[in-house]
């Protein structure tokens, strides 16, 4: 996937996820850090369980998928640094 893409899909999953986590959003920059980890994330997840390739490029569908997938590593990394003990507020 080229590198605005993954930009494209960082943004998009990382702006969903701190709407539905209750963030407010992380600002343009933490937004699109977050929806790469969280594809990096999610992806992972993805191969192990499913045994799928979930972040590829091409067409409408795929992107639709790399997004979801992002978005949903997006919320588990949310979730895992709010739980984390000592934290600033995320």
């Amino acid at each position: 996937m080229g590198i605005l893409a993954w930009i494209v899909v960082g943004l998009i999953a990382g702006w969903l996820a701190g709407m539905v986590m209750k963030g407010g959003g992380y600002g343009v920059v933490g937004d699109i850090l977050i929806g790469i980890v969280g594809a990096l994330i999610g992806g992972f997840l993805a191969s192990v369980l499913f045994n799928v390739d979930a972040i590829n490029s091409g067409n409408l569908s795929n992107l639709l998928v790399s997004i979801i997938t992002a978005f949903i590593g997006s919320v588990i990394l949310i979730a895992l640094v709010r739980a984390l003990p000592g934290r600033s507020p995320v």
